[in-house]
């Protein structure tokens, strides 16, 4: 077709030179999404078309532009139910230009015919013009000869390499919302209503491409008039392909816990509203799964609700009916309300205004709500008829993943719910609600899962497929293809065997999805974590990655940032090396190697998950550490008083003697200790209980100023240790002088993050990654990065990816794909 010139350009022989210009291929930047949450993408081109000068000039224009020619264009990215198909032929029917349109296992394939500069302008306004929820990741052009097309088409489905992005569901639109609340409109009241804009996609999809034979509404075949919209290119439910009506959709019908039928549709709907009005939890079928619902305001209801699903103290997350709903409630900024009506429509976590039509035990003792706006028609429904706010928390038991099934739910629902709100279209995966908070203003993750799940982050050196298993708390898995590392909806805690059950389908759906049967598995270095197990059960090459390496390497991954970094990974618990359990870590990231440079001063756990549970346990070894034995003489403090003589003369002897103590240098455990010191926990009702209760004593009345603490270098190899003893002296004295418990906190909070800058400018690394749970602490990653700036390093933190466990998957696939001694395991 041409010839290199001596630049390496393409010399062509013909007036093709304008479409070959650009092939374009997917980086990172580029955002076709009205929420930054979503990957975005930047488009690149590579190489470059020159022109053939002679050929070219001996061709006037009115030549040039009866000169018909074939334009192939592949777009690759969330281009799959988000209406790119209809975009196209209406774009394509509206330029004049024949040719068709189809769907495929790597995304959207186009073939139009017309003059060369038509086609320039059809290719230029495909990427600029494309629907709003589409992410174009990458186009590639090419130009062939004419076959005489005539009209446009969209084609059936291909197959071929499955690369194509799968969509997160989307929240109701506002053309779809319009639609359920008019009483002329044939989908008045139907619970069920989606467009091209809006509803179910990964929870209902089977397999690749995204068509309805590959989803869940395979089973209900379209009436005349869906089937009329859905064939109408000008219609915006030109093939949507969970469309449907009140004739030739789902229907609702509500059960009893025996399975009686007590109604269907609006009756049903009715029936279940009256039903938590009077004081009834009622299990309701959503798009990824069940949720309990009740009245948010009744306290006895919800007292009910926390005995049955064994949840004494935790947060309820809460549905409210609108955004007014929500400002009347809490404190909501311009991130937190861009969140809120949002198409991801995620939980999000704002501070509480007011306790008016909010029982005490939707969160006891938190100042925070967790917030969420209706995101299907059926939740629409629900909160328009009930007029308030419904606490809206997972339809599973303690530990196990949430129940998708109506039959299944019966089962192990038994006892939560007094009725059941079900539908029949059938739920292909899980998916939870989402959970993000804003910090610094921008996102934080904390559960990523319906609405963003499996959204990919790109991997750079990832050109095989790998499989990664996460980790054992808050368990997602990873799989990368094509460079891109595509992360699962929130599992949860593998520590049932439904859980597990659930772990395992996702990881093999996912692996089905893209028929990817990867020759590498990546899994944390504990050796007695189940997602561990599992991979070694599956026979690929084994790549086990220390797990706050793998918390480095995902906050890498997730900001696109490349060696060398100080990576600064705290948690409450990971498989350390050493045998010994880490949580407080700084990581030197090199292109040679990844060294541990600095570690929290060890101290000892009594009774290991016991401690965990206990605070106090915590706090009396903290205690241990700085004064031996007479910790346990020192009964001013309160948790040395909460301990029995009995148990505080067995915890020294355990501490004494090393037995059932396992060492720790975790952050998350100082955390517990010193919420233990200032009497506010000795012990928790759920993870994370007694760090979150430190973080919000803190009312900003401090006097400012951090508590002292030293550091000494071992000597290579061995990690600096940070001696946080200095610091628990200086704060007991504090306790005793009667300083208010939210200075000492703010403190505490301070010198950690003095902590980092002192170990940043031992390192002098310029970029300094912050990750694991701990940093799901707004105060504390406000002061990391504020303090980091303040000294001219650049700070990294999560954005889209969880900073907690949830966000290992990632790091697991990019340690690997970084090919650096240390990254992994040997």
């Amino acid at each position: 077709m041409g010839r290199r010139d001596e630049q390496g350009g393409l010399r062509l022989r013909s007036g093709r030179e304008a479409l070959l210009r650009p092939i374009i291929q997917g980086s990172s930047g580029l955002q076709a999404c009205p929420c930054h949450l979503i990957p975005t993408f930047r488009l690149t081109i590579r190489g470059r078309a020159t022109h053939d000068q002679g050929r070219f000039s001996s061709l006037s224009v009115e030549q040039q532009q009866r000169d018909i020619h074939r334009l192939r264009v592949s777009i690759r990215g969330a281009v799959q139910g988000v209406g790119f198909r209809p975009f196209v032929y209406r774009l394509a029917t509206g330029m004049g230009l024949p040719g068709w349109v189809v769907n495929s296992s790597a995304g959207v394939t186009v073939e139009v015919e017309g003059a060369p500069s038509r086609l320039e302008e059809f290719r230029t306004r495909l990427v600029e013009e494309c629907p709003p929820r589409a992410v174009v990741q990458g186009v590639e052009a090419s130009v062939l000869d004419p076959v005489g097309m005539a009209g446009f088409e969209i084609r059936e489905s291909t197959g071929g390499e499955k690369t194509a992005l799968l969509l997160p569901d989307i929240a109701t639109c506002p053309d779809c919302l319009r639609e359920l609340f008019d009483p002329a409109d044939r989908r008045f009241r139907y619970p069920f209503t989606n467009c091209t804009n809006c509803g179910p996609r990964f929870t209902i999809l089977r397999g690749l491409p995204y068509d309805r034979p590959l989803t869940t509404m395979a089973g209900f075949r379209m009436c005349g008039a869906c089937q009329g919209e859905y064939d109408n290119p000008l219609d915006r439910r030109f093939h949507a392909q969970p469309n449907a009506c009140p004739a030739c959709g789902p229907r609702l019908e509500l059960w009893t816990p025996g399975r009686g039928v007590l109604a269907r549709e609006e009756e049903a709907l009715a029936r279940a509203v009256a039903a938590i009005r009077d004081g009834a939890i009622v299990a309701v079928k959503g798009l990824g799964g069940f949720h309990l619902m009740a009245d948010a305001g009744n306290d006895e209801a919800l007292q009910r609700l926390r005995a049955a699903k064994e949840r004494e103290e935790k947060p309820f997350a809460l549905m409210v009916p609108d955004r007014a709903s929500a400002a009347a409630l809490c404190r909501l900024g311009d991130a937190e309300a861009r969140l809120l009506v949002s198409p991801e429509a995620p939980i999000v976590l704002l501070e509480k205004l007011d306790d008016r039509g909010v029982s005490p035990s939707v969160a006891p003792g938190n100042p925070c709500l967790g917030v969420m706006l209706p995101y299907t028609p059926l939740h629409h429904l629900l909160l328009s008829d009930l007029g308030a706010p419904v606490v809206a928390t997972s339809g599973n038991r303690a530990d196990e993943p949430i129940c998708t099934d109506e039959r299944e739910a019966l089962v192990r629902l038994r006892g939560l719910a007094d009725l059941f709100l079900v539908h029949d279209r059938p739920i292909a995966r899980h998916a939870d609600d989402s959970v993000l908070r804003v910090v610094l203003g921008r996102e934080l993750m904390i559960r990523r899962a319906r609405g963003f799940a499996p959204m990919p982050i790109e991997v750079r050196g990832c050109g095989q497929p790998v499989l990664a298993v996460g980790a054992q708390l808050k368990n997602a898995i990873a799989l990368s293809v094509g460079g891109q590392a595509f992360v699962s909806q929130h599992v949860g805690d593998l520590e049932t065997p439904e859980a597990l059950a659930a772990f395992e389908e996702v990881t093999e759906a996912l692996q089905n999805i893209y028929d990817a049967r990867p020759a590498i598995v990546a899994c944390d270095a504990h050796p007695d974590y189940a997602s561990t197990g599992y991979a070694r059960r599956l026979g690929a090459k084994l790549a086990p990655v220390q797990h706050h390496v793998a918390h480095v390497f995902g906050c890498m991954a997730e900001n696109q940032l490349s060696p060398p970094a100080l990576g600064v990974a705290w948690d409450g618990t990971g498989y350390g090396l050493d045998g010994t359990v880490w949580g407080g870590e700084f990581f030197s990231v090199a292109a040679d190697c990844v060294r541990r440079v600095a570690t929290f001063r060890p101290f000892g756990l009594p009774g290991g998950d016991h401690a965990i549970r206990e605070p106090r346990r915590t706090a009396a070894a903290v205690l241990f550490a700085v004064h031996g034995a007479e910790a346990f003489e020192q009964e001013d403090l309160a948790p040395i008083r909460d301990l029995s003589a009995v148990e505080r003369r067995a915890l020294c002897r355990m501490l004494e003697r090393g037995v059932n103590t396992p060492a720790t240098s975790s952050v998350g455990r100082l955390f517990d200790a010193v919420a233990a010191l200032v009497g506010l926990r000795q012990r928790v009702r759920y993870e994370g209980q007694a760090a979150m209760e430190l973080e919000f004593a803190i009312d900003g009345r401090d006097a400012g100023g951090h508590y002292p603490f030293e550091w000494s270098d071992t000597g290579p190899p061995g990690p600096a240790l940070l001696d946080w003893r200095p610091m628990m002296t200086a704060l007991v004295a504090d306790v005793r002088g009667g300083v208010p418990v939210g200075a000492i906190a703010a403190r505490f909070h301070r010198t950690l993050a003095e902590m980092i800058v002192c170990i940043a400018a031992r390192q002098g690394v310029a970029s300094v990654v912050l990750s694991g749970g701990c940093f799901q602490n707004r105060l504390l990653t406000e002061l990391a990065v504020s303090r980091l700036r303040e000294e001219g390093f650049r700070p990294y933190w999560h954005q889209r990816i969880p900073p907690n466990d949830g966000g290992i998957a990632l790091g697991q696939i990019a340690a690997v794909a970084s090919g650096i001694p240390g990254a992994t395991v040997e």
